[in-house]
């Protein structure tokens, strides 16, 4: 599933359930257009897994409370816990090493 969120409590909630991908965006940012629809094509094939986008411009506190500072990043959460960070560019074979699958 992926699905784009704004509020905090929507986000903490989705995130104890199982593996989640986070990716922190912006529309005006060029890495993250390219990365964009890779994990949107992920997110279509795990269908055992969360795959979150968040808007920095939109959700300023989610992006501060997770100490993003560069875009794109994406955070992997296992029931909750962060586990993982990736900032910047990833082509989709290491995404896919960096969800694990």
């Amino acid at each position: 599933m992926l699905k784009h969120v704004k509020e905090e409590t929507e986000f903490d909630s989705i995130i104890k359930e199982g593996k989640v991908l986070v990716d922190f965006y912006a529309d005006w940012c060029g890495p993250c257009k390219m990365v964009a629809p890779i994990v949107e094509k992920l997110a279509g094939e795990y269908e055992d897994m969360n795959f979150l986008k968040i808007n920095v411009d939109e959700a300023p506190r989610l992006a501060a409370r997770f100490e993003v500072y560069s875009i794109p990043t994406l955070l992997l959460f296992e029931n909750g816990k962060l586990t993982n960070k990736q900032v910047g560019y990833v082509p989709e074979p290491r995404l896919k090493a960096f969800i694990g699958k």
